[in-house]
């Protein structure tokens, strides 16, 4: 044998823990993953290079998030050997759960300071309001301008027929007061769905 590959087998045979190739079989990561960790310091390293695969089993555990270890692993919840009743998949629904969540909490304060965004409790009680001041303006209506409408009324059938004519304004505040309240009594019938 050549006296470098020699010196090779017996640096190896000296080393105080193991290679990258051999933390990475005992691992279940890549010889990459291994690599990246060692670089973040993810890894006990001794004096020689060589990896403390132990306390790096450790320090990897506490270092790193458990959906990372399993997406490189490449392993499943069930046989992942993780403690927790979730697997990856439901870990990572509850994660873009969350996300989502928090977006549309922050869209929802943006409409709300935008003003586009309005109270369901405040706005169905302002179109209440709202409708109850219409409705009693329409019931006093007909008391406010039956006398008018009597007066023009007549007024336009004695041009007409040439004839004197008088319409009595407490007949024609009944008759205004009986289709107003039908045309209400239809319009009640209306609900307002803001949901």
């Amino acid at each position: 044998m050549p006296s470098n590959i020699i010196a090779l087998i017996g640096e190896f045979a000296a080393m105080e823990g193991m290679s990258e190739r051999e933390y990475s079989a005992h691992s279940g990561l890549s010889r990459g993953a291994i690599q990246k960790a060692r670089k973040a310091s993810r890894l006990v390293v001794y004096n020689d290079g060589s990896i403390n695969a132990a306390a790096s089993d450790v320090r990897r555990a506490e270092m790193t998030d458990p959906d990372q270890q399993r997406r490189s692993t490449g392993r499943s919840g069930g046989d992942s050997g993780f403690s927790g009743p979730a697997d990856s998949s439901s870990y990572l629904k509850a994660r873009t759960a969350l996300t989502v969540y928090q977006a549309q909490e922050k869209q929802l304060a943006i409409q709300k300071r935008k003003g586009t965004l309005v109270d369901r409790a405040r706005a169905e009680a302002l179109v209440f309001r709202l409708a109850r001041q219409e409705r009693n303006t329409w019931v006093t209506w007909p008391s406010r301008v039956a006398a008018l409408m009597a007066a023009e009324v007549a007024a336009a059938v004695e041009t007409r027929s040439g004839v004197p004519v008088m319409i009595d304004a407490a007949i024609m505040q009944r008759v205004l007061e009986t289709h107003v309240r039908a045309q209400l009594e239809a319009l009640a019938d209306l609900r307002v769905s803001l949901g």
